[in-house]
């Protein structure tokens, strides 16, 4: 390891233990994980003190930043639970169904009108990469108990599956652009690789691997510990034979994580360990979980080192007023025109629409974009430019916003139901067993 290196981990390792020892703290603030980590990325990025550079470091930075999506991806799809959408499903269907195409559509055609030069792949590429929400970057806002579950599970489902969705269509125009390392497979042969691959590796690894250990769970063959692991090796697994065949490792890992939690099903207890007892607890998605959170976090930093801090050198008021009208108009008149008609009041459409807060899929994919050296061309600077700043745009104003936001919304929300105990936004708290959100997902 070079001398430039070990300072970088260094520093990384700092950061990392310094946020950890106030961790507790900070979770009820509006101080989030991904502002921390993102500061701190700019601060040791060339614009600091240079320890992390996305030319010299590209690799261990794209490694770090794919599996981190690639885990993310594995845990949001692994829990999803049935229960959430029991009642309240109108909220997520509505934001996928008619609120993501439009933002995208939105996303492009602000581009067309504030950025001159790109062309028709540069936008709708723009569109697609700031179109996936992160509730990690607003998680005071998401996942406050004062908040209604309708609202709580609505943005936590939108955010598990908007990513699988706009996956396939980046891969698309990825290959659509010249230069980029799949484009002399040509659009067609992308998308037939990525719907086909992916998915299909997807449904066998986590489908077998989730029956698998589910019958040897009940023959008490598996070892507490190892139960834990098994996760871990389904998810490397389906990503790199999806890579390896030309297929999206993005997509396998969703598809894994939610066929895997799908086979597992509840399962009988292990031979000799009675129902109800420590070992019988089902913690089988914990260390990827927590892998995940910490890989993220590390995302966030690298994000920071090398894409927003060389994109504040940019900085002008095209892509500043891009930034602003991205995460207001283009996400929140998409959410308004999707909610209508679902009986929600104005102040949970404002909210709804407000924290759809961008990070770790955006950042993941500007990143891709960065490394392909499409920012070659003054088109390609331009809409990383713009992808860096939005999604920092969003990991600051979010983040500061949300503890604030989600008390005063909160305490509306208790005035309202007071009033009316049908409120359409009280739906799935009268609902039986809709449960609190995992604890993993709140950091």
């Amino acid at each position: 390891m070079s001398a430039g290196s070990a300072w970088a981990a260094a520093a990384v390792a700092a950061v990392t233990g310094g946020y950890a020892l106030v961790s507790r703290r900070l979770a009820s603030t509006a101080v989030s994980a991904p502002l921390v980590f993102t500061v701190a990325g700019v601060l040791i990025g060339p614009v600091g003190l240079g320890l992390l550079d996305l030319e010299r470091d590209a690799g261990p930075v794209l490694t770090l930043a794919e599996v981190a999506l690639a885990l993310v991806l594995f845990t949001d799809a692994a829990t999803i639970r049935s229960e959430e959408f029991r009642s309240g499903w109108f909220l997520p269907v509505r934001l996928l169904v008619v609120a993501l195409p439009l933002t995208i559509v939105g996303g492009a055609l602000l581009a067309w009108a504030l950025l001159p030069g790109l062309t028709a792949w540069e936008l709708a590429l723009a569109g697609v990469v700031l179109a996936p929400t992160d509730a990690s970057v607003g998680k005071a806002a998401v996942f406050a108990p004062r908040i209604p579950a309708v609202v709580r599970h609505g943005l936590n489902a939108e955010c598990g599956l908007n990513e699988c969705l706009i996956l396939p269509v980046f891969a698309v125009l990825l290959a659509g652009l010249p230069g980029t390392a799949a484009s002399h497979q040509g659009v067609a042969g992308v998308l037939w690789q990525v719907l086909l691959f992916g998915p299909l590796l997807g449904v066998l690894i986590g489908g077998l691997g989730g029956w698998l250990l589910r019958r040897a769970w009940a023959g008490g063959l598996v070892a507490h510990d190892w139960r834990r692991i098994l996760p871990l090796a389904l998810v490397a697994m389906a990503g790199t034979l999806a890579a390896a065949t030309g297929g999206s490792a993005f997509v396998a890992a969703w598809v894994t994580g939610f066929t895997f939690t799908a086979a597992l099903g509840a399962g009988p207890s292990p031979d000799g360990v009675p129902d109800g007892s420590p070992d019988d607890e089902d913690d089988t998605l914990e260390s990827v979980e927590h892998l995940a959170a910490l890989l993220a976090a590390l995302s966030f930093m690298v994000f920071g080192a090398v894409l927003l801090g060389p994109a504040l050198a940019h900085l002008n008021w095209r892509v500043v007023t891009y930034a602003v009208l991205s995460l207001t108009v283009v996400r929140m008149l998409p959410t308004a025109l999707a909610l209508m008609g679902s009986g929600l009041r104005p102040a949970t459409v404002a909210y709804t629409g407000w924290f759809g807060s961008r990070g770790l899929p955006s950042l993941v994919l500007g990143l891709l974009v960065a490394a392909e050296e499409v920012s070659e061309d003054k088109g390609g600077q331009t809409t990383g430019t713009v992808i860096a700043v939005t999604v920092g745009l969003s990991v600051l104003l979010h983040s500061v916003s949300s503890v604030a936001l989600a008390d005063r919304y909160g305490r509306w929300y208790e005035r309202a139901v007071a009033r009316r105990v049908t409120l359409r936004e009280s739906v799935a708290d009268r609902v039986p067993g809709v449960h609190p959100l995992p604890e993993w997902k709140k950091w």
